[in-house]
């Protein structure tokens, strides 16, 4: 496998005490494989318990991770756009820091850099709950094909390979779960070419998700009526 120059690799914390460490460490094996040289970030989203603590550890013992402090919590979209902005290399991966999906499986979406801008993961099955499986299903279907007329396989799957040039010509507003939503639309509109891969997502080893929670969905339903009249009908990307 031809590997990448140069990657940047991130992901959000919070209330990931148990995680942090073994993402880290997965990283690195896989990291090594697919790129010449890689740095590794650490979002620290004001998160409660240890996980800010933890994260400090590892980076006072390994030049290749930084993490990032966020002073307030600034939810997942915040957190992402961070990872962005702080990234320096040419490509970008992303997942999250709940270890729900294998940071191995980035070595499938590698070999697709050449042609595309973003390689998309998408869930072979939801290693969730039942009613989480159906509200996901659902909000792929619903919300991003039928309204927002998304080509992405499966736009919540947070496991992405991208171009980081691509944050040049997209800006992103959300600071919730809608992030993902708002910015695959945004490259959709702005013409870049996404590749969808499959991708194995394995149940939670540690702590429970902050988005699955009645108070921020509908927080993040309220505002897909703008975003769809800014996305959809003006088909904006900044």
């Amino acid at each position: 496998m031809k590997k990448l120059k140069e990657i940047s690799a991130f992901f959000p914390a919070y209330n990931d005490e148990g995680t942090v460490g073994l993402m880290v460490e997965r990283l690195h094996k896989v990291l090594k494989k697919v790129a010449d040289d890689y740095e590794i970030i650490i979002i620290n989203d004001c998160s409660p318990d240890k996980t800010g603590e933890i994260a400090d550890e590892i980076a006072g013992k390994d030049k290749k991770v930084r993490v990032i402090h966020h002073k307030k919590n600034k939810g997942y979209g915040g957190a992402l756009k961070s990872g962005f902005k702080e990234s320096k290399n040419g490509w970008i991966f992303y997942t999250d820091g709940d270890a729900q999906y294998d940071v191995a499986e980035l070595e499938s979406l590698v070999p697709f850099a050449d042609k595309y801008d973003v390689i998309n993961g998408y869930k072979i099955s939801r290693g969730d709950s039942f009613y989480r499986r159906i509200i996901g299903e659902a909000y792929n279907i619903i919300i991003g094909k039928v309204f927002f007329e998304l080509k992405v396989r499966d736009m919540d799957c947070d496991f992405r390979l991208m171009k980081k040039i691509i944050f040049d010509k997209i800006k992103l507003y959300a600071n919730d779960g809608s992030i993902c939503l708002e910015m695959m639309k945004k490259i959709q509109n702005a013409g870049f070419k996404i590749k969808n891969v499959p991708v194995h997502h394995y149940p939670r080893i540690y702590g429970s998700s902050q988005f699955f929670k009645f108070s921020r969905i509908l927080k993040s339903l309220v505002g897909l009526a703008k975003k769809w009249y800014n996305l959809v009908l003006l088909k904006k990307t900044k």
